[in-house]
């Protein structure tokens, strides 16, 4: 299992600094690449290209801004699922930018998560459907917050 984490941008960094430590817990292996669809599309598609046949499975989180052609053309060549958490400094960035990473065309589907929480814990789950003792860590956790609140 491992976490492909795509950043759009170097200044992206800081908002998934916690992403590897998050995965790390769990036993998941993660990496971290910027890869700019853009700038350097060749780049995008030499990683999606190899991952595409490898037997790992392997999940991607893509982490762009503005015109988030990263999602897209992630998920547009890959075989593995796509979630797409677009980094955003303020309400009007997020109302401004949200929606080129909503709309994708036909045959390219990006998965949504806005919550940096919620982005690993989409990916735990997703891996958690083959794997077992994370599916127990998972309802371990589910357990463990249901019981914050008995306080």
């Amino acid at each position: 299992m491992k976490v492909v984490i795509l950043l759009g941008s170097e200044s992206d960094q800081e908002f998934v600094k916690g992403f590897p430590s998050e995965f790390e817990s769990y036993g998941v292996e993660s990496e971290i690449i910027v890869a700019s669809a853009h700038k350097v599309p060749e780049k995008v598609f030499e990683i999606v290209s190899k991952n595409n046949e490898s037997a790992e499975d392997i999940v991607y989180i893509t982490v762009a801004g503005r015109s988030n052609g990263l999602s897209g053309v992630t998920a547009a060549n890959s075989v593995h699922p796509v979630i797409a958490c677009p980094p955003f400094k303020d309400k009007e960035d997020f109302i401004i930018n949200i929606n080129s990473t909503l709309v994708m065309p036909s045959d390219t589907p990006v998965m949504t998560v806005l919550d940096c929480q919620n982005v690993i814990m989409a990916v735990l789950r997703i891996f958690a459907l083959k794997d077992h003792k994370l599916k127990d860590a998972l309802r371990k956790r589910i357990k463990e917050i249901k019981k914050s609140f008995d306080k």
